[in-house]
């Protein structure tokens, strides 16, 4: 690619406006921002609506990772430069690379599938094929006014790929991963909300997002962790008891950690002091 794209590691403490993040015209690439404990990961190739290229989508990667690997980072927002989100994979790179292509631009779309980390998807503007993968990779989704979902593969004359079938099914449940996968619709950020492909549609997703990250990023990071994992074993379980089994471990653990005793102490201080 001609350009060069910069991923910035997110260990420096940024301003506490997430709209500081969009506030001006930013360069193609992966970049990421701090906002307290919350890093937020923002696609940026405006000339191609934030398509997903070979680089940019190592650089995806890597910002995942560093995210994980930072002990400052309790939660990753990811959204795309204004005004789209993301416009899937960047096909006209995908003509002679074919599979090997493929695969490594979805590398990018797994590495937040897999995160570690809690994560939500501010959805500013389009999402298109594959860029609905990015937003269905995150654990929540968040939807603004300018904010569309349009899978389009079948319309381009192209298979779904990434595990976006089985991620649509998931969420969408096997009547809503039709309707959005074979039968073309197109969703509105209101649409999208009621058939819970976002948890909510807002004025401002950047700015919401935040918030809700630093509500999972202000809790022991280690307890966040072990719980998303914990959330992700028990989905696929077959009944509560499994899942009662797997959960007491991790509980008594937590019970006897340091991060409970000191929130405990604190709670009773308040409780105590009210009285």
């Amino acid at each position: 690619m001609a350009d060069s794209a910069t991923t910035q590691a997110p260990t420096t403490p940024r301003p506490a406006d997430p709209s500081s993040a969009q506030a001006s015209p930013a360069a193609r690439g992966i970049h990421v921002l701090r906002h307290g404990r919350v890093a937020v990961i923002t696609v940026s190739d405006p000339a191609r609506r934030n398509a997903m290229a070979v680089d940019l989508a190592g650089e995806l990667v890597e910002a995942i990772r560093a995210a994980e690997r930072d002990e400052g980072v309790g939660a990753v927002v990811v959204t795309g430069e204004p005004p789209a989100f993301c416009a899937g994979a960047d096909l006209s790179q995908l003509g002679a690379s074919k599979e090997d292509g493929l695969r490594t631009i979805y590398q990018g779309f797994l590495a937040v599938a897999q995160c570690t980390l809690p994560t939500i998807a501010a959805v500013n503007g389009a999402a298109v094929g594959a860029g609905v993968n990015l937003a269905l990779a995150c654990d929540l989704r968040l939807a603004g006014p300018k904010a569309r979902f349009d899978s389009r593969f079948l319309q381009l004359g192209l298979h779904p790929g990434g595990g976006y079938t089985w991620m649509a099914h998931r969420v969408l449940g096997p009547q809503g991963a039709a309707a959005v996968t074979l039968f073309g619709e197109n969703l509105g950020a209101e649409e999208a909300e009621r058939a819970g492909l976002v948890w909510r549609a807002v004025d401002d997703p950047l700015t919401t997002a935040v918030e809700l990250a630093g509500r999972a990023a202000d809790a022991p990071r280690d307890l966040v962790i072990t719980t998303k994992r914990t959330m992700r074993v028990t989905a696929s379980q077959a009944n509560q008891l499994d899942a009662v089994e797997l959960e007491i471990r991790a509980q008594v653990a937590s019970l006897e950690s340091p991060a409970f005793a000191e929130r405990l102490a604190a709670l009773k201080a308040r409780v105590s002091g009210t009285k």
